[in-house]
């Protein structure tokens, strides 16, 4: 039986809060917190998610107004239990170097990209959480033939729940958060649009 480490005890009986995340350098790099529990990015990474992540925020920050930044891998603390960390978030916060989380009022739009690993949370968890918190925009990319496929959901804001917008083959238009066109094949290698 392997001990588990001392930081990796919750520090209270009911479980993390969010702002215990940035108490413990021990943790993983992108650890997350769901209902009070920590939740560890463990399989690696694959190429096709990383390089489409990249892209993504590329072409994405290239195409927002003054105003509007991208961020990569940076946790939205939605309430005491919950500090998720989407692959891609759309904010309204101006950049701050030692920012280590936003909070969901200055989110404008998360972006998860489906992985094995994170798929469930990706679909179903993660897609109640962040529309009970109120960003307005979520995208779902999954791999379809080593192709991103955009799932598409806008906020219902008097439901507080998402409303699905599009299914996105080789390319998106969207005019909300602002305007938007993406080649989506492009944003592989070897699948230029």
């Amino acid at each position: 039986m392997t001990a588990v480490p001392e930081w990796m005890r919750p520090p209270r009986p009911e479980g993390w809060h969010a702002d215990d995340l940035d108490r413990l350098p021990e943790a993983p790099r992108h650890t997350e917190l769901i209902d009070g529990a920590l939740v560890f990015m463990m399989s690696p990474q694959r190429s096709w998610h990383g390089r489409l992540v990249t892209a993504l925020a590329v072409t994405l920050a290239k195409q927002a107004p003054e105003g509007i930044e991208v961020e990569r891998e940076m946790t939205i603390r939605l309430d005491e239990w919950n500090r998720p960390e989407p692959d891609l978030l759309v904010t309204t916060a101006p950049y701050d170097p030692d920012r280590t989380c936003y909070a969901p009022d200055e989110v404008l739009l998360v972006v998860e990209v489906v992985s094995p690993e994170s798929a469930h949370r990706d679909r179903t968890v993660k897609l109640r959480k962040y529309a009970e918190a109120g960003i307005a925009h979520y995208w779902r990319v999954e791999d379809e033939d080593d192709l991103p496929v955009v799932h598409s959901y806008e906020l219902d804001g008097p439901t507080r729940l998402y409303a699905p917008t599009g299914i996105h083959r080789r390319e998106l238009r969207a005019t909300t958060p602002f305007e938007i066109t993406l080649d989506l094949d492009g944003l592989v290698p070897g699948h230029r649009g």
